[in-house]
């Protein structure tokens, strides 16, 4: 595929599932909030300054710990401004963003209230600026426990709305199982929102199994071991399951050791739902124009396969479906 074709490809309209919000903060910003506050970030940065990790447990301290200099609604405001601003710079025109409440006020709801109106504000004047809409997933901590995953949900249940449309679990996949979550998720559920959950990265493909039974999900995070059970695949094709797949994220971490062994293209020609998402973008060194181009440099996908695949990404959505259709209309 030659340049000019690959440069139409990451110029692409796209729509985005999968997105930390802390995780997508670009390291110059968490940086310069550090310096504001004095704070040391010690271990965070390479040389390079980059964010700096071993593996996947150090990367989820390293992520913690840039974390930490963000605090107050104010300090997440500016987040959501410089993350869709990377974002809308390649050519995502809706995302969604998973949110923690243990991150937003410690799991207090009056002051998730708060940070979820300072976040907003800023998605709304991203949008009237920017053309890039945003939309919020509550996400409990897996390996912070089931106790806390209920202070999670019944933040998300009694915020839950036009804006705030999901709740899913995020964090250590090898800490517990998903029914440990099951209280949390049926209260989320109640409150009218749509759910998601990471399985499927770290353990094979039983927890993507087990988070579909015991969840009740309309998405997997990843989810991308269950192609080692071809009876699972074909269950998730026939209950209509979309997976968030990240494969940057996936070749960075070390779940496949490299692009051409990830499972993308074959989950996709036995029928599942596949999405592209970045994760935690500048972690893994990656946008969602980068993902569009090394997928087609490795699979050979053209435009329209990435059509298809935006479209699957709106039609998915946990949106209203007033955007959803303002969506696909943009998508063509």
């Amino acid at each position: 595929m030659d340049e000019e074709r690959l440069a139409a490809i990451r110029a692409l309209p796209k729509v985005e599932l999968h997105l930390h919000l802390e995780g997508a903060a670009p390291p110059a910003f968490i940086r310069g909030l550090a310096q504001e506050k004095s704070v040391r970030l010690d271990g965070v940065f390479a040389g390079n300054g980059s964010y700096a990790y071993t593996d996947f447990g150090h990367f989820l301290e390293v992520y913690e710990a840039a974390t930490s200099v963000l605090k107050g609604p104010e300090d997440y405001a500016r987040l959501v401004t410089a993350v869709l601003e990377e974002s809308a710079a390649n050519g995502v025109i809706y995302s969604e963003t998973f949110l923690s409440p243990d991150f937003c006020g410690g799991g207090d709801l009056g002051a998730w209230r708060d940070y979820l109106h300072a976040m907003r504000e800023a998605a709304e004047a991203a949008e009237r600026d920017m053309g890039i809409a945003l939309r919020g997933i509550v996400t409990c901590i897996r390996h912070f426990g089931p106790e806390k995953a209920k202070r999670a949900a019944l933040c998300a249940a009694e915020t839950a709305g036009d804006w705030l449309v999901g709740f899913g679990m995020a964090g250590d996949e090898n800490k517990g199982s998903p029914k440990d979550f099951a209280y949390s998720f049926d209260m989320a559920r109640e409150a009218g929102l749509k759910l998601t959950c990471h399985a499927g990265e770290w353990r094979g493909p039983r927890e993507v199994a087990e988070a579909i039974d015991d969840l009740r999900v309309a998405r997997i995070g990843h989810g991308v071991r269950s192609i080692e059970d071809l009876a699972l695949v074909d269950k998730i094709v026939e209950n209509g399951i979309v997976l968030e797949v990240c494969p940057g994220s996936n070749v960075t971490l070390g779940v496949y050791p490299k692009l051409s062994a990830h499972p993308i293209e074959k989950l996709r020609e036995r029928g599942v739902k596949v999405t592209i998402s970045t994760d935690d973008p500048p972690f893994f060194h990656t946008s969602m124009a980068d993902e569009y181009e090394a997928l087609a440099r490795v699979f050979g996908w053209d435009e329209e396969v990435f059509a298809e695949i935006a479209r699957t990404s709106a039609e998915a959505a946990f949106c209203d479906e007033e955007t959803r259709a303002a969506l696909l209309k943009r998508l063509g």
